[in-house]
């Protein structure tokens, strides 16, 4: 009977797999200050804690102001704070933007590898469905040749 030999993965091909995901964790400690102030921005500006600390500070100022525990220096339409809220989304967004898209640029980089790894898996997956074939095949003849000496005999 014939004896089918399964390949260990060599050292260097081991390697050769890993070596991309190396890569993109290294890409990650290699960010420039802008870009670590834009990411640890991103997650202030997102959770839950800025939000309802920031609802918060529009609350006192507002109660401030109309109440007039101190000299109002923003009355009633809040004209001040409409600008101080237009200034923090106008510098918010593009760096929040910024994190954004350096994200979206790491999860194409994965996208691309895992394709790729992907059409690998299929491509020995049809190596191995071809090699089960002919292993059928010849035990089918292995089985034929033996039922064949038995009519003889």
């Amino acid at each position: 009977m014939a004896k089918i030999e399964v390949k260990k993965p060599e050292k260097k091909e081991v390697k050769r797999k890993i070596k991309p995901i190396l890569l993109l964790q290294q890409k990650r400690t290699h960010l420039t200050i802008g870009q670590r102030a834009a990411d640890k921005l991103s997650l202030w500006a997102g959770s839950w804690a800025f939000i309802v600390s920031f609802l918060v500070f529009l609350a006192i100022w507002m109660a401030i102001n109309v109440y007039g525990w101190i000299k109002s220096w923003d009355p009633y339409p809040f004209i001040l704070l409409n600008l101080v809220l237009s200034c923090l989304a106008a510098l918010q967004a593009p760096i929040i933007l910024m994190s954004q898209n350096r994200a979206a640029e790491r999860d194409r980089q994965r996208a691309e590898y895992d394709y790729a790894v992907n059409r690998k898996a299929e491509r020995e997956i049809q190596t191995i469905k071809k090699i089960i074939t002919r292993t059928e095949r010849k035990i089918y003849e292995m089985d034929e040749n033996s039922s064949a000496k038995k009519k003889q005999s």
